[in-house]
């Protein structure tokens, strides 16, 4: 095990697998429905901007300030508007994890570190209980979350605190994984955790601070670096 690290903690979407494989998978809705897209991208980072302006600016009903954002930029009620995201993205997206797989040597990886005593967690922005079961990683976390539940958005430092409090952990003993650097390394860095940050050819924040402590392409890298 890696000097003063007794947990790992991990984001979901484009870490544990590759983003393409979900993405081609929604190009019928995104030609269907990408007004809707647009406004709920647009959304989220107006939500980011107030946050990173006010850190204590969290929100219980974050659903519901989501939809109403969102509807604003769109013309649309609301509440029909936040039962059609819940109906079409957070949970008519799911299904689609039955067919995709994992990064090479990914779950092999966690099972590994789990035998080697450190404590496993996930933080996802979306809601994440569904896509692990599909992707047959449900039973190896200690602790699960998702930072709109936790009423902030990556980077806002409130959902890798509340990660650290699930795995009851300090923040300087756990090692965050992530494909953003903007969300995950930044995030993650802010309230001291370790944080390595798994790279792409499309990578582009090479160099930017916060520097992640591990870099790496592959799984086996990330297995050396943690188990050897």
């Amino acid at each position: 095990m890696r000097e003063g690290i007794e947990g790992i903690a991990f984001d979901l979407d484009g870490t544990l697998y590759p983003n393409y494989s979900l993405n081609i998978r929604l190009v019928p809705f995104l030609f269907k429905e990408w007004r809707m897209l647009s406004a709920f991208g647009k959304a989220r980072n107006i939500i980011r901007a107030e946050q990173e302006k006010d850190p204590s600016k969290l929100f219980s009903n974050f659903y519901e300030y989501q939809a109403e954002i969102t509807a604003k930029i769109m013309s649309v009620p609301a509440e029909a508007l936040n039962k059609k995201i819940e109906r079409h993205i957070y949970r008519g997206w799911e299904p689609f994890f039955k067919k995709i797989k994992l990064f090479k040597h990914s779950k092999e990886t966690l099972i590994a570190l789990r035998e080697a005593g450190y404590k496993l967690g996930l933080l996802s922005d979306f809601p994440p209980e569904t896509k692990l079961e599909y992707l047959g990683i449900s039973g190896l976390w200690d602790a699960v979350l998702c930072s709109e539940q936790c009423g902030a958005l990556k980077p806002h430092p409130k959902s890798f605190i509340d990660m650290a409090k699930a795995m009851a952990l300090p923040p300087e003993k756990i090692f965050y994984v992530g494909n953003s650097h903007s969300y995950d390394v930044t995030g993650a860095a802010k309230i001291g955790m370790k944080t390595a940050w798994i790279k792409n050819r499309f990578a582009s924040n090479l160099g930017k601070d916060p520097k992640p402590d591990f870099s790496f392409y592959s799984y086996r890298q990330l297995f050396d670096f943690m188990l050897k």
